[in-house]
């Protein structure tokens, strides 16, 4: 006659469980940085789709209107019935920008909107919110200025929305953010088409200034 089966009681040793931590570290330092390209590659995607969709309303605007853009709008987003902040979203059948609670309300969320860039954290501050920026050298010098799209010479150079590194809606290649998108930045060309730019090519590090010597990167129509 066999006896009771013993069972043994022994746990993880110390030296087992700090062997699992171990592991646990090596691989979440393995995947986390996985993890946060993959996001920045949505985020990327999402930013570039928004400022497609400003293209496109771009389009129609100067469609409806005898092939002019819209005109710029003060730089501090207070105009009401023009400007491209409310001339771009009335084409797409979308809010002015002079009409949404969280331009000067930092507790409303925005969510994913045309207006935001997943990758900017920066919210109002209690004045405007301008995540992208228009490039103020296109209609030139003053908010009632307009061309027309077709004038342009090189408009698959020529820069017309960019992320907006600063506050301004309309300013020019100073305003560019330096640390978005894997250090760069994403700009909207007038031929509608839309690009990722590493810092380095738009930005001058040392004088902490815009560049303005890229090629494919246009900020007075030539």
């Amino acid at each position: 006659m066999t006896g009771p089966v013993v069972r043994s009681s022994r746990g993880f040793s110390l030296l087992e469980l700090l062997l699992a931590v171990a592991v646990i570290a090596v691989l979440a330092g393995l995947l986390l940085p996985a993890l946060s390209r993959g996001r920045s590659r949505v985020h990327g995607t999402a930013c570039l789709s928004n400022l497609r969709q400003w293209g496109i309303a771009t389009f129609l605007w100067a469609a409806e209107n005898q092939d002019y853009l819209p005109q710029d709008g003060t730089p501090n987003g207070r105009s009401v019935n023009e400007g491209w902040y409310i001339d771009l979203p009335r084409a797409l059948g979308m809010p002015p920008y002079s009409e949404l609670p969280w331009r000067t309300n930092p507790r409303v969320d925005p969510g994913r909107t045309l207006w935001i860039c997943p990758a900017n954290s920066r919210r109002s501050n209690s004045n405007n919110l301008f995540h992208y920026c228009l490039n103020q050298h296109v209609n030139g010098s003053g908010s009632g200025n307009q061309v027309r799209l077709g004038s342009l010479p090189s408009p698959g150079h020529t820069v017309w929305l960019f992320d907006n590194g600063r506050l301004a809606a309309v300013a020019g290649p100073n305003n560019v953010h330096t640390n978005l998108h894997q250090r760069g930045a994403q700009f909207l060309f007038l031929d509608g088409h839309g690009r990722r730019y590493p810092n380095v090519d738009y930005w001058d590090f040392r004088n902490q200034r815009g560049r303005r010597d890229h090629p494919e990167l246009r900020w007075v129509p030539e």
